[in-house]
C-alpha cells in the first residue's frame, strides 16, 4: 500500500510517517521544511516539498497513492479567522479535491477535540456533543474542515476523522516545551484548585489509531472518532511529573480562576491594540484549558477501530522527557 502523509514536517505527521514506514508501507510525505523530514527520507520516504494551497501540487501529491493521511493544518489560539480558514478549511478542501481527482480510495483526516471546547468542564464527551457556538477560530475551522471531509463521501471517497486530545511523546514541541519555558520564567501557576483531570494521548497510541483507520472497513468508515488514552489524569500531576524529570521545582502556587481570566482579557486587549497584534502570553482559552476538567468518551473508537490504548500517559511523558534531554534542552 502506498500512502501520502501531509504535515510530515510536524510532530504528529512525522511520527506517523515513520511508523507507517516501519510497518512496510510505501510513504510519500509533504511538508514545508526539508530539514525536518531528513530522518524520514533516510528511511525511504519520498519527499515532495510544497504548499498545499497549490492545487496542482496537491494533485501531484495524490497521484498513484491509495490513501491519504492529512495531518497538515494551522494550530494555535491567536490569529485571524482568515488565517485559520486557509490552513484548516481551504487546504483540506484542496486535499479532498486532489483525492477525488486522482481517485485516491481513502482520506484519514486529523481533526481536533478543540471543536468541543466552550470554556466549561466536560467529562466523557461523545463525538456528537459539539457546541452550537465556537469560542475560537481554530475550533470553528477544524469543525468546518471535518464537515467538508464527511461530505466527500457523496463522491465515493472513503473517509475517517480523528480527534486526538493532548498528544505527547518524543517530538512534542507544543504542550510541555511551552509549559517548561513558562516555568523557567516564573510564570507558571495552577489556575483554580489544581485538581482538574484531563485526557492525554500517547503518540504511540495515536499511531495505532491512524494505522487502524487505514485498515478499517464497512461500518467503521464515514465516522469521527475521539482518541485519547482513555484514563484522565490530574493535569498538574502530569506537569509536575515532567518538571521533576528536569530537576525543576514543582508548581505549587495557585491563582484564582477569576484573576487569571481577567489577566487574560487584559493581555488580549492590549495585544490587539499594539502594532502587529503580537501574541499575548496569556489567553482566555488557555486559562480555561488549564483549569477545567476535559475528557473524551473513546468507546466508538474501541468498537469500530479496535482501538485499545496500550501506552500509559506516564510512559508517554517519560518518552517526551528523554527525547527533550537528547535535544540538549
Amino acid at each position: 500500500m502506498k500512502i501520502l502523509v501531509t504535515g510530515a514536517s510536524g510532530f504528529i505527521g512525522g511520527r506517523f510517517a515513520r511508523f507507517a514506514l516501519e510497518q512496510g508501507l510505501a510513504v510519500r510525505i509533504n511538508g514545508r521544511r526539508p530539514e525536518a523530514v531528513e530522518h524520514l527520507t533516510k528511511r525511504g520516504a519520498e519527499f515532495v516539498q510544497g504548499d498545499l494551497s497549490d492545487t496542482d501540487l496537491v494533485h501531484k501529491l495524490c497521484r498513484d497513492v491509495e490513501m491519504v493521511v492529512h495531518c497538515a493544518g494551522s494550530v494555535g489560539s491567536w490569529g485571524t479567522r482568515e488565517h485559520f480558514h486557509l490552513g484548516n478549511v481551504t487546504l483540506t478542501q484542496n486535499v479532498i479535491e486532489g483525492c477525488l481527482g486522482q481517485k485516491v480510495r481513502r482520506l484519514v483526516h486529523l481533526s481536533s477535540p478543540s471543536v468541543y471546547f466552550d470554556g466549561q468542564s466536560h467529562i466523557g464527551l461523545r463525538e456528537e456533543q459539539v457546541p452550537k457556538k465556537f469560542v475560537d477560530h481554530y475550533g470553528a475551522t477544524k469543525f468546518i474542515a471535518e464537515q467538508k471531509v464527511m461530505e466527500a463521501q457523496e463522491f465515493g471517497l472513503e473517509v475517517i476523522a480523528l480527534r486526538p486530545r493532548f498528544v505527547t511523546g518524543a517530538g512534542d514541541t507544543s504542550i510541555f516545551p511551552r509549559l517548561i519555558e513558562m516555568h523557567r520564567k516564573g510564570r507558571l501557576m495552577m489556575i483554580g484548585n489544581g485538581l482538574n483531570k484531563v485526557d492525554f494521548t500517547s503518540m504511540q497510541n495515536l499511531n495505532d489509531a491512524l494505522f487502524s483507520s487505514l485498515l478499517a472497513a464497512g461500518p467503521a468508515l464515514g465516522k469521527v472518532y475521539n482518541i485519547s488514552n482513555g484514563t484522565p489524569v490530574p493535569l498538574w500531576d502530569a506537569v509536575n511529573f515532567v518538571l521533576r524529570q528536569f530537576d525543576l521545582a514543582p508548581v505549587t502556587k495557585h491563582m484564582p480562576y477569576g484573576v487569571a481570566y481577567s489577566a487574560a482579557v487584559l493581555n488580549e486587549t492590549i495585544c490587539k491594540l499594539l502594532p502587529g497584534r503580537p501574541e499575548p502570553g496569556l489567553f482566555r482559552l488557555g486559562v480555561a484549558v488549564m483549569a477545567r476538567d476535559f475528557s473524551l468518551d473513546i468507546s466508538r473508537a474501541r468498537q469500530y477501530l479496535d482501538y485499545d490504548p496500550q501506552v500509559s500517559v506516564w510512559t508517554a511523558l517519560e518518552e517526551f522527557c528523554n527525547w527533550w534531554k537528547v535535544q540538549g534542552r
